[in-house]
């Protein structure tokens, strides 16, 4: 009879570290969240400087991709826009610098 009376009171006591236990998850993993977007948020940051570089670079000469997939190489800019030039017949088209995606081969190193 004892031994029951000893088994009922070490299974019947509360667990006080439980409360902790469950309130330390969340923190733990809201606390990943927000190193997970901290470190997202700097690689954006770092690309759309780098993008902002490629097109405050821009060369007449250059030979660029815009984000719709128009290739063509650059014969004027001016502060906000650029015209390209997309075929050999000298068809020409007002650009957004905006919309330059990519560089693809710079001024100086082209071999007209």
């Amino acid at each position: 009879m004892l031994n029951t009376a000893l088994l009922l009171s070490s299974t019947s006591t509360p667990n006080n570290g439980g409360g902790l236990t469950s309130l330390l998850l969340p923190v733990i993993m809201i606390g990943i969240l927000i190193v997970i977007m901290v470190v997202s948020s700097r690689k954006q940051r770092k690309q759309d400087q780098e993008i902002a570089s490629m097109r405050n670079n821009l060369q007449v000469g250059d030979e660029i991709t815009t984000i719709g997939g128009i290739i063509g190489k650059i014969v004027s800019i001016k502060e906000e826009t650029c015209v390209i030039e997309t075929s050999r017949d000298g068809t020409k088209i007002r650009i957004l610098k905006t919309a330059v995606s990519r560089v693809d081969v710079k001024a100086e190193d082209s071999i007209d």
